[in-house]
């Protein structure tokens, strides 16, 4: 299945973003107000400048305490971050997000502009679903009632 149909099921809705000046106190509001893992890293909300997860804070809180609460955004994101685009596949971003040990990535549209983010939850269930899918197809070709 293409990211542009999980996107579609999905309802991409708006991408919850932080600019990269923020406190981290900021995003971890935001992360528990949306119940969201992950928020994208931007200053005009519509470009990639990074990625800051649970994990990321949740890291740096154990290292540094509650003082890195007022630390910017920019001081613990991700800023190399894996995109993907609506013609890439569920089977390849699941590779990448199992080999890259991360569980968020945002879908670009054709000018570069984030369009969307998908989860590894989101994959997941859209590659369960063609399994399932492929499943039902096999049956009815086994049983004849396709032919």
């Amino acid at each position: 299945m293409k990211v542009s149909v999980i996107l579609k099921k999905k309802g991409s809705g708006e991408v919850a973003t932080i600019a990269p000046d923020r406190p981290v106190s900021d995003a971890v509001g935001l992360l528990s107000e949306h119940r969201i893992g992950a928020l994208v890293v931007s200053a005009n909300g519509r470009n990639v400048d990074g990625i800051l997860s649970e994990r990321d804070i949740v890291g740096r809180l154990g290292a540094e305490g509650a003082s890195m609460m007022n630390h910017k955004i920019e001081d613990l994101m991700t800023a190399n971050v894996e995109t993907c685009i609506g013609d890439d596949t569920a089977f390849d971003l699941l590779g990448r997000m199992t080999e890259g040990r991360f569980r968020h990535m945002p879908v670009l549209g054709s000018d570069g502009a984030m369009i969307g983010i998908l989860s590894i939850g989101d994959v997941v269930k859209a590659r369960l679903e063609e399994i399932e899918s492929e499943n039902a197809a096999m049956a009815d070709m086994l049983s004849g009632e396709v032919f």
